[in-house]
């Protein structure tokens, strides 16, 4: 099992991220290699995001839970959250917002 110290070292990065837009509904889509992690976070809303390949680790507050794809996995609001790719991983946050310019998603969505 990764400790806290393990997960701080880990390189934040994506290798890709790509915006997907519908009526109400935003989903940001990740492709992490393995080690790589999306940097710590928290917002305004609770929302879902999927583990749609791979596995990823998710600190969450102060805890770690390791998640399988497929997986589902509820990101409430407010708790500062980051995920480490064990092994390479296609993510998905869904959001509920009316925002479609990318440039102002992170405005909208992170505390």
């Amino acid at each position: 099992m990764l400790t806290m110290e393990q997960l701080k070292k880990a390189p934040p990065a994506y290798v890709a991220t790509v915006h997907h837009f519908s009526a109400g509904v935003y989903a940001r889509e990740m492709t992490l290699l393995g080690g790589m992690q999306a940097i710590t976070h928290a917002h305004k809303y609770d929302h879902l995001s999927i583990l749609a390949a791979g596995i990823a680790i998710v600190k969450a507050g102060d805890e770690l839970t390791t998640y399988h794809a497929p997986a589902c996995i509820t990101i409430k609001a407010g708790i500062p959250h980051s995920i480490l790719a064990i092994e390479d991983v296609k993510w998905f946050c869904i959001h509920a917002t009316d925002e479609t310019d990318a440039t102002k998603l992170d405005e909208v969505l992170i505390e």
